[in-house]
């Protein structure tokens, strides 16, 4: 019977093969460098300016003064009264804050809502029918924010279509407040965030291979069974990739609130806004951006975890 011997490598080979990994890495790293440098001066530069006015003293009239301080860090859950110096909660910053919160997670839920049917009419479209659609979703991107803010304010305002509308069908018998309250904020945000959400749903449908939606029906699934059970975990990192590009710029927004909130509905945007203009504490501004900046960071491996697979233990 014969004996097989194991074939050892040839060292020369290992060499030849070690240096072109190694040339291969050099090369990737040539080409990332570009992205590199722009990250590390337009990106890291203007952070680190911003971590380090957060422990600054604020200016007499804007500005900062180059005195350590970590009062700015304390005032965004922390206010001291001017006269006997206690130390209470900032009732104001923590409600704004919440508000932020609240809202962005509720203008992701309605995304989503509104994303996946949009979603999945898009995907089971014929193939010359898809582009299309496509293209119609994506026409709100060629207009500028503010004008979409100011479209969706022209619509529900007390003398607006939808108003209008309903007084015609005898619904209501006066217009309805919606302009100045967190459901017009929360529905402008919806409006102006939900082709990103139809987006990466679409991509993760697109790939689907509906004969399992047929092998489902084939074993007497009810069609709630059949979206919990098979549509969903197969297009949950498209789920998972919308939510994280609605919730952030949610969270973060400025004119929407500004515009539809009529400054009764602020958020962290304005807030942050508010300190560098009119309050003129530039450290407080910095350290308000920087906990905002947390936020998302959380938010970000939150989806890394969920995109990957692993257990979220946190």
């Amino acid at each position: 019977m014969a004996v097989l011997h194991p074939v050892m490598p040839d060292p020369e080979n290992a060499r030849i093969a070690l240096e072109l990994e190694r040339d291969e890495s050099r090369r990737r790293w040539l080409l990332l460098s570009p992205a590199l440098i722009i990250l590390v001066f337009a990106a890291s530069g203007p952070l680190i300016v911003v971590l380090i006015y957060s422990f600054l003293s604020p200016g007499d009239f804007g500005g900062v003064v180059w005195k350590f301080s970590i009062d700015g860090w304390l005032e965004v859950a922390f206010k001291r009264d001017i006269f006997d110096g206690t130390v209470s909660f900032a009732d104001a910053h923590l409600s704004i804050l919440w508000r932020s919160v609240k809202l962005a997670l509720l203008t992701t839920a309605l995304a989503l809502i509104l994303g996946v049917p949009t979603a999945y009419f898009m995907a089971t479209r014929p193939p010359g029918q898809r582009d299309v659609w496509l293209f119609l979703v994506t026409i709100p991107f060629w207009t500028n924010l503010l004008i979409r803010t100011f479209a969706i304010f022209d619509l529900i305002r007390n003398e607006g279509a939808v108003n209008a509308l309903l007084l015609k069908l005898g619904v209501i018998d006066q217009p309805i407040q919606f302009l100045f309250t967190e459901f017009a904020v929360m529905l402008g945000m919806a409006y102006v965030y939900l082709p990103l959400m139809v987006l990466p749903i679409y991509a993760a449908l697109e790939k689907f291979d509906f004969r399992l939606v047929e092998a489902g029906y084939d074993l007497y699934a009810r069609r709630l069974r059949v979206l919990r059970c098979i549509i969903l975990p197969i297009i949950k990192p498209g789920i998972v990739a919308g939510s994280i590009l609605v919730f952030i710029p949610s969270l973060g927004a400025y004119i929407t609130p500004r515009v539809l909130g009529g400054g009764k509905q602020l958020m962290m945007g304005n807030l942050i806004e508010l300190q560098f203009g009119q309050g003129r504490n530039w450290p407080l501004g910095a350290a308000l951006s920087l906990t905002l900046l947390l936020i998302v960071l959380l938010a970000l491996i939150n989806y890394v975890r969920n995109a990957s697979g692993k257990p979220n233990h946190g």
